[in-house]
């Protein structure tokens, strides 16, 4: 029996829905913080210290010795190095930065700007394969996508060559994860039923923060204070995360999900130019006006365990260039405030 394709119509716009606002004030304006957290072991470890350091206190004493005068910050507060780091880099470069990495291994994280909203630009493409295996076999993959030149949209590298003979699912996939492929993005959200139905996938995954309203190439319009088609960088994670490392998939869609993602073509000068030669990445990167540069990335340290690690930005203009060196340069120092 030939393949029947359903097609399901997607106007942009259509799945817009009204939210608080989230306007975004000038980099000058904004107070931030970076943030460590550490596992609840260390912390009943420097529990325990202080209970017997009162202890100690109770019983007589000789008189004290003269007072230190080292200004060295303990290794609890080591994270103020990182947040210089970001805010030099913000100053550096002109831009706004929002970092958020876990160590999955210790529990440690570092955070700046972590709960600010940002356009995810084509990272978007991570979380649509994502829920898209969630409903699919491995088998499933084979079957053929079809569409015609008439969907084809702006930077289609891939999908621009099989409009009119169709693409088996997992190429469609592999064309987004792999080329960033915009054509195969919308594909993807037809799969899913547009928009709402990625929202559903990242609800049902405990998500309450990620905004997915338009399709390619609408959503990397990136007008600060517009909450539409952003997340922040902590919710990111936690969706990568799940996708990636955790229970969202199965283990075989999984592997699927993160061999495209190894294998990425678009990434070289982002979080993988950040950190060592030697370690692994599977990352997905993104670009939008006013200036957006986006990479996510699950990170493996040779005999550790995996790092996952989002670093946004953007620009105030809307013609705005952005450089990767920003991308990169902020992956290296978050990668260091984990150690």
């Amino acid at each position: 029996m030939p393949f029947r394709h359903r097609t399901v119509p997607i106007r942009l716009g259509q799945h817009d829905r009204s939210r608080r606002d989230c306007a975004y004030p000038s980099i000058s304006q904004r107070k931030t913080r970076v943030s460590v957290h550490f596992p609840r072991n260390v912390l009943a470890a420097v529990a325990a210290l202080a209970i017997a350091s009162l202890a100690a206190c109770a019983a007589p004493a000789p008189a004290p010795a003269p007072a230190a005068t080292s200004t060295a910050a303990p290794a609890a507060v080591q994270p103020a190095a990182g947040q210089q780091d970001f805010e030099r880099l913000e100053r550096t470069f002109g831009a706004r930065l929002g970092v958020y990495a876990v160590d999955t291994g210790t529990g440690r994280e570092v955070a700046f700007r972590a709960g600010e909203r940002f356009a995810y630009a084509s990272t978007h493409k991570v979380f649509s394969a994502g829920a898209i295996l969630q409903r699919t076999p491995v088998e499933g993959l084979d079957r053929t996508v079809m569409f015609g030149q008439g969907d084809v949209v702006s930077y289609s590298p891939i999908t621009q060559k099989y409009a009119g003979t169709g693409m088996p699912l997992r190429a469609v996939l592999d064309a987004a994860l792999r080329y960033s492929d915009n054509t195969a993005a919308n594909l993807m959200f037809r799969e899913l039923g547009g928009p709402a139905g990625l929202t559903d996938a990242l609800r049902a995954i405990g998500d309450t923060t990620t905004s997915p309203d338009r399709i390619e190439p609408a959503l990397n319009e990136a007008v600060p204070g517009d909450p539409r088609d952003t997340s922040t960088p902590r919710a990111m994670a936690a969706d990568l995360r799940a996708f990636t490392l955790g229970t969202a998939l199965p283990e075989d869609r999984r592997a699927v999900l993160v061999g495209m993602m190894r294998a990425n073509t678009t990434g070289a000068t982002l979080i993988r130019a950040g950190v060592p030669a030697d370690w692994q990445v599977a990352d997905k990167t993104g670009a939008a006006s006013y200036g957006t540069r986006n990479d996510i990335a699950v990170v493996w340290p040779p005999q550790r365990a995996p790092i996952v690690l989002v670093v946004l930005s953007d620009r105030q203009a809307k013609d705005a260039a952005y450089d990767d060196k920003l991308i990169a340069q902020a992956a290296t120092s978050a990668v260091a405030a984990l150690r």
